[in-house]
């Protein structure tokens, strides 16, 4: 009968379109099978997730190394050597800084060197001036009273010191240098 009907829509030239042959019914099966399938599908992956969960939960220990305590982070026995992480010795003693800012250690030395460049230093041991600020050294130097020397041997020492072997001269004959 289907043969029949799509040979006269073809003979019948007396209708001006093509009629419309899609099945409702077809379109309507397809449409609840998906949906039975999606919602099976649902279902199973819900089933999957409840038997993970369980399996997680009879096996729970402390898979990540953040989660462990200080004791169980550390290597089986013998430990041979013990890291004591990062850090600064300062007057205070060391600074640790394994568990600090990003930037701790550098802040800390440039701490101390500012310190140190502000107010000077001295050996522990001795007690010897190591360092001191410019303008303490420039006020000790000038309270000295220092002398300097005059006459030809200044004048000589004067231009020895100015003198320099060039590369040009290959250390033949020392030039004057230029102001």
């Amino acid at each position: 009968m289907s043969s029949k009907k799509s040979s006269e829509a073809i003979t019948d030239l007396n209708k001006p379109y093509e009629e419309n042959e899609i099945g409702l019914r077809g379109i309507v099966w397809f449409g609840v099978g998906l949906l039975l399938l999606i919602l099976i599908t649902f279902g199973l992956m819900w089933a999957l997730l409840n038997v993970l969960v369980d399996y997680e939960r009879e096996n729970a220990g402390p898979v990540n190394p953040l989660s462990m305590n200080e004791r169980e982070r550390l290597p089986p026995e013998p430990r041979l050597q013990s890291a004591p992480g990062f850090g600064v010795e300062s007057e205070k003693g060391r600074v640790n800084f394994e568990l600090g800012p990003p930037q701790a250690e550098y802040r800390e030395l440039h701490r101390q060197w500012m310190e140190t460049w502000e107010h000077g230093a001295k050996d522990s041991k001795t007690g010897t001036v190591i360092s001191m600020p410019i303008h303490e050294a420039k006020e000790k130097l000038l309270s000295q009273g220092s002398k300097s020397k005059t006459g030809p041997e200044a004048d000589e020492a004067y231009n020895r010191a100015r003198a320099f072997v060039s590369d040009s001269s290959s250390g033949r004959l020392a030039t004057e240098k230029i102001r």
